[in-house]
């Protein structure tokens, strides 16, 4: 599973995929990460901060409230913030996706 439900918090598993021309999300990596396409490149934590930008805009969670948990330098990331009602919304698109 690429996420886990701490209490009113939620943890992701994220394989960045930087350069991209775009940012978005890209499908399910495996079974334990969701793919997310960044568009920036992997130099001076760029990257990272795209995708906190990204994930901000795309969940409605305040950028300050994304953290890295673990693999800020690695392809494989793992980010903490709140759980909102957006996010609850993408889990379920995903699941219908998932059932076609």
């Amino acid at each position: 599973m690429f996420y886990e439900k701490e209490g009113e918090r939620v943890s992701l598993r994220i394989k960045a995929q930087p350069g991209a021309s775009r940012s978005e999300f890209a499908g399910i990596y495996g079974e334990e990460a969701l793919k997310v396409r960044i568009a920036a490149a992997a130099v001076e934590g760029a990257a990272n901060k795209e995708l906190v930008k990204f994930l901000s805009k795309a969940f409605k969670v305040p950028k300050s409230e994304i953290r890295f948990k673990s693999g800020e330098t690695a392809k494989i990331k793992v980010v903490e913030f709140p759980y909102t009602e957006k996010f609850g919304e993408f889990l379920r698109e995903l699941e219908m996706r998932n059932e076609e």
